[in-house]
């Protein structure tokens, strides 16, 4: 498995902020406000995951006072951090296009606490998202001493 190139999510969220920008041109009247649950569900879910990546970290790297991770946990941790990071896109991408939908209307009431709303989903999304970075990059395996020796080998050569 490869590690999540950063062009994927930017890409997703880029996309996805545009098709949201122009849904709102013609929708956003119609919506109910925007729910201001979402930023702290977000923000748990990414501290939750930047607690487990740390001490899954620990553990893959036998810190002393841990115990041995087993490779399935390791494996499901994967595949979490990995769909994080979509899931994080993806919000953060329809987030945004709200942002940008609703930068020019400050000055009303309604769209400014959309706005607020927006911004705070936005930023614990982009917070997950780094969490679930973090989480994959925690679940590498550690290179060990015959490792580092092939890997002078090859650059001499």
């Amino acid at each position: 498995m490869k590690p999540t190139r950063p062009a994927l999510p930017t890409a997703l969220a880029v996309a996805l902020a545009m098709v949201t920008w122009a849904f709102l041109h013609g929708t956003y009247g119609a919506l109910p406000k925007l729910p201001w649950t979402m930023a702290p569900t977000l923000l748990l879910l990414g501290l939750g995951e930047a607690f487990t990546a740390y001490n899954l970290w620990r553990r893959i790297r036998r810190r002393p006072g841990t115990r041995p991770v087993e490779p399935l946990v390791v494996a499901r941790m994967v595949v979490l951090a990995k769909a994080s990071v979509i899931a994080g896109a993806v919000l953060a991408g329809i987030f945004a296009g709200f942002l940008v939908y609703l930068a020019p209307e400050l000055d009303k009431a309604v769209p400014r606490q959309d706005f607020l709303v927006g911004a705070g989903t936005f930023v614990a999304s982009l917070l997950l998202i780094g969490a679930a970075i973090w989480l994959e990059y925690a679940c590498r395996v550690p290179k060990g001493p015959e490792d580092e020796d092939r890997d002078q080998g090859a650059s001499r050569a």
